[in-house]
């Protein structure tokens, strides 16, 4: 018995150019029009590597980050045997990079960025809010050449300074899908708040942004406030508050950078099966002042889910790009590659989204972005479903999701496990499991009774014989 199969692809020296079924999410024409836009992206006559098969092939690099531009260039044309193509050398391959530049990528990337998930999606709003975060990554490790280091420098640590340079990353997420809003990348000079307010023009009145405790400068929330978006976001607990009026729920209206706000204190404790306890003082700060719309303890409960974006770059900097550090060894080709791998994550986030919406209901949580990066990756090596028929939404990315959805969420605590001995996070919480422990219950006391920190005096030192 023979077995025949028909596969679809561009004509000619375009052929290579395709990310199997993802490329229904970055079609040719996408393709086109963002090298269209960039001066000199586009080759003046059709060569054997025209720019739109280069531009696949830098997607399809941070698609495969574990094999080489002859290996990735493989992967792209095994299935296309005895169609003629080319077989370029690394050198070309790196020529055709240059040519193509970073504009189209970014643009790429800008188009493919925004939000997933429709209003109705379980996870996705709260009190009639999309709820977004800001948050960082230092994690993602460049190669030791001269240029980078130049571009980027090297974090100090506690023996010394970190092997590779790093990238200081900051991204806009929703948390509901962990969909990319928007991206900025660098040396990280002017810190995360510096990073995180080129960020703020993509924020509406139709958000609400979960904030990290690092993000709670007066200024910063004066301008998260501005774009007209709703915030929650942890204080530090050595802050001190003006108290304008308690409200009855125990929380308090206050004054933050000019914005009135609503403070909100609890202590939250949690049990673990095996009798283990430990607690810890939270302090919120909200726009959403009515108490009555918005209590209290459902606010405590809603802020948790700002560690989304930590799978976010759970799934960006592990899933998808493996640990590895990025290959180029320029701050051009950096940026370039950092584009692409933000672009390939937003697609195949768009491609675990249209999954999760065909069967309503589906909590976006259950959704498993390993199948989803697995089937891809053979979807380009077999360059099956470049194009498919019309009204099939999940595709056979959105069917392997389907078909290995996690089940429900388990109520857990892990151990904080950090694998570099140089981290400033390798410490262990006083009083927390030192292993994976389920929890058994988790209570929130709001404080009713608001007490200013102390004052810390400094005290006087006064010499033998003095006054």
């Amino acid at each position: 018995m023979t077995i025949t199969r028909t596969i679809k692809v561009a004509a000619g020296p375009f052929a290579p150019g395709h990310l199997g079924e993802l490329t229904r999410i970055v079609p040719f024409e996408m393709a086109d029009a963002v090298l269209e836009e960039a001066p000199g992206a586009r080759e003046r006559r059709v060569r054997l590597l025209p720019s739109r098969a280069g531009l696949y092939f830098l997607l399809a690099m941070c698609l495969f980050p574990r094999v080489g531009y002859l290996g990735v260039w493989g992967k792209l044309t095994a299935a296309l045997d005895g169609l003629g193509l080319a077989v370029p050398s690394p050198k070309a391959l790196r020529d055709l990079r240059r040519r193509i530049g970073i504009a189209p990528v970014r643009r790429l990337f800008e188009i493919l960025a925004g939000p997933q998930e429709q209003p109705r999606t379980p996870g996705i709003m709260f009190g009639g809010y999309r709820t977004v975060s800001f948050d960082g990554c230092k994690s993602i490790k460049v190669p030791d050449t001269a240029g980078n280091r130049a571009w980027l420098g090297k974090q100090n640590a506690s023996n010394g300074e970190t092997g590779y340079p790093a990238l200081s990353l900051m991204t806009l997420v929703e948390t509901g899908t962990r969909a990319l809003l928007g991206a900025v990348y660098g040396p990280g000079s002017e810190g995360e708040t510096g990073q995180a307010r080129d960020l703020l023009p993509l924020l509406d009145q139709a958000m609400l942004v979960l904030i990290d405790r690092g993000f709670d400068g007066g200024d910063f929330l004066a301008a998260v406030a501005a774009t007209k978006a709703q915030f929650l976001v942890r204080l530090t607990s050595t802050r001190r508050l003006p108290v304008l009026r308690h409200l009855p729920d125990g929380s308090f209206t206050s004054l933050i950078g000019g914005v009135k706000a609503r403070i909100i204190t609890a202590k939250v404790t949690v049990t673990c099966h095996d009798g283990t306890t430990y607690s810890g003082v939270y302090r919120l700060a909200t726009t959403l002042l009515d108490y009555r719309a918005y209590p209290a303890g459902a606010l405590m409960t809603l802020y948790h889910e700002r560690w989304e974006h930590e799978i976010t770059y759970l799934a960006l900097r592990h899933t998808l790009l493996q640990g590895r550090v990025l290959r180029s060894g320029d701050p051009a080709g950096i940026e370039q590659e950092m584009w692409a791998l933000l672009a390939v994550y937003q697609a195949l986030r768009t491609a675990v989204t249209d999954a999760v919406q065909s069967v309503p209901g589906t909590d976006p949580d259950r959704a498993s972005y390993q199948a989803a990066v697995e089937t891809a990756q053979n979807l380009v090596t077999t360059a099956r479903n470049i194009t498919g028929p019309a009204g099939d939404l999940p595709g056979d990315i959105g069917r392997a999701v389907l078909a290995n959805l996690h089940g429900p969420r388990r109520p857990r605590v892990c151990a904080r496990k950090v694998k570099s001995p140089l981290s400033r996070w390798n410490k262990h919480t006083d009083g927390k499991a030192r292993t994976t422990c389920r929890i058994t219950g988790i209570t929130a006391h709001i404080d009713a009774s608001y007490h200013q920190p102390a004052t810390r005096r400094r005290k006087s030192v006064t010499a033998a014989g003095g006054p």
